[in-house]
């Protein structure tokens, strides 16, 4: 056997390569075609439905606080169960009217098979539309969890998945909600908090009426506040008794004090010698003094003129012993201090009695209006208590309800997400980006057209029953080749 060359591979390739083109380019505008008609406009929707019972949901009575009731685990049956309630045909047809799968004025060669009536040839494809919906669709559980996989794709605009999954997943868990919730709860609290929020606004509405027509925001405290001024008023009275007894008695007792007291006492006393007189008198004995000494010079001691200035001496030196023994007294009177004192304090104490007979006086009669008007106040606030206690009864119900309503529209939103042993895991939403790259599928074309553009050139050159080289022509002739001609000339 010849061995074969790279030459032989690529022999058949060069002489088909029309064939080889045509074919290629053939998958390539089929693939195109395809990608753009078809890969382009394909969109799937998926979502997950989890089933799982750890789902708790407070007992409907009217306690304010409800007894929780706890659930089972999940089974194989319950997942099955779930698969099937996701296929039936019930919502199905609801899906296809929801998201109008079917158009009204759209026809089809099919339609000629279709009977005349409108309303009955679009039930018919309504009903061929759900069964073609029931086949596309897949419902798939997870052997390995309690996850449900539902997906769905089809050619055409890419909202319409995710309004079919989305339809779908609503009527799946209202479907649940028919079936497991009980009816009437949530009306009959949405009804009885509506009726307590009236009697409660009602009761608020006469409370601020009270308090308008009343003039008055809150008696208790005023009440409180007029008490402590009642008290102050009362001590305040009790010490102007106080101050004006024992004003009249220091009154009484500084008019005893000033009739006992004189109105004037001496405030100075000096005593003066008579130091002129004593000054004259020594000057004279020391001038008689000197004259008797002039004398006795001249005359004896008994002459007539010394014995008279002896005299003169003796009755100076005795005037001065009597003007020695002699003195005079300057004597000086004012107010006497004692006495003012007393009359100015007994002037004061009588201004601050009548002030205090005055203050007392008001005091009484302030104390006797707080009395008054703590009794009308007493009655306000009884009155007022009452409009409370009606107010904070119909607060204390309207709570109650209120909070049983937001349990119940609690339980109502769970039902909707994750109704008692369900719940949307992943919610459908509209896919952005078609299922299959447009791009992919061309690249995936251009082998495709590789590989079949080969194949048709290996399979032409099966088919074809020419001679190409000398080599076959020996081989299968058994006769030499004396020359060959190129089948084009140069």
């Amino acid at each position: 056997m010849p061995e074969i060359t790279l030459r032989d591979v690529l022999a058949p390739l060069f002489r088909h390569r029309r064939i080889m083109l045509i074919a290629f380019v053939c998958v390539v505008v089929a693939s195109t075609v395809f990608a753009w008609a078809w890969a382009a406009r394909y969109y799937r929707a998926s979502m997950q439905v989890v089933v799982e019972q750890d789902r708790s949901d407070p007992a409907v009575t009217t306690a304010q606080v409800a007894q929780m009731n706890s659930n089972k685990t999940v089974t194989l049956d319950q997942v099955t169960s779930e698969v099937a309630l996701l296929q039936g045909e019930d919502m199905l047809r609801d899906v296809v009217a929801a998201c109008q799968l079917v158009e009204e004025n759209s026809w089809s060669p099919t339609d000629i098979f279709l009977p005349g009536d409108k309303q009955q040839r679009m039930a018919m494809k309504q009903e061929q539309a759900t069964r073609n919906l029931a086949k596309k669709i897949k419902v798939e559980a997870a052997t390995t969890s309690d996850v449900i996989d539902v997906s769905y794709g089809r050619v055409g605009e890419p909202d319409k998945p995710a309004c079919v999954l989305q339809t779908l997943g609503k009527l799946y868990l209202e479907k649940h909600l028919r079936l497991q919730r009980p009816a009437g709860s949530s009306d009959f609290f949405a009804q009885e908090t509506e009726k307590y929020r009236q009697a409660l606004a009602e009761s608020e509405k006469k409370l601020v009426n009270y308090s308008q027509t009343e003039h008055v925001a809150a008696p208790d405290l005023v009440r409180a506040d007029m008490a402590q001024q009642l008290a102050a008023a009362q001590a305040g009275l009790y010490q102007a008794q106080q101050a004006m007894a024992a004003d009249q008695k220091r009154i009484d007792h500084e008019h005893a004090q000033l009739a006992a007291t004189p109105s004037r006492s001496a405030t100075s006393e000096t005593s003066n010698s008579s130091y002129l007189l004593m000054q004259n008198l020594q000057a004279q004995l020391l001038a008689a003094q000197v004259k008797r000494s002039q004398l006795t010079l001249k005359y004896d001691a008994n002459y007539p003129l010394v014995k008279e200035v002896d005299e003169e001496i003796a009755e100076t030196k005795d005037a001065i012993s009597k003007a020695d023994d002699s003195k005079y007294v300057n004597k000086t009177t004012d107010r006497d201090p004692t006495y003012e004192f007393l009359r100015e304090d007994e002037a004061r104490t009588e201004a601050d009695l009548a002030s205090q007979r005055a203050a007392a006086a008001a005091l009484v009669g302030t104390i006797h209006g707080m009395q008054a008007e703590m009794v009308k106040l007493d009655g306000q606030a009884v009155t007022q208590a009452a409009l409370l206690r009606e107010a904070k009864a119909d607060e204390s119900n309207y709570l109650l309800y209120l909070g049983k309503r937001e349990q119940e529209r609690t339980s109502d939103a769970l039902d909707l997400k994750r109704i008692a042993n369900v719940a949307i895991a992943v919610p459908a939403v509209t896919p952005l980006l078609p299922r299959y790259s447009p791009f992919l599928v061309m690249f995936l074309g251009v082998f495709a057209g590789i590989f079949v553009a080969i194949a048709s050139a290996y399979v032409m050159e099966y088919l074809d029953p020419s001679f190409r080289t000398p080599q076959e022509v020996t081989e299968t002739l058994r006769m030499p080749v004396l020359a060959t001609m190129p089948k084009k000339a140069a």
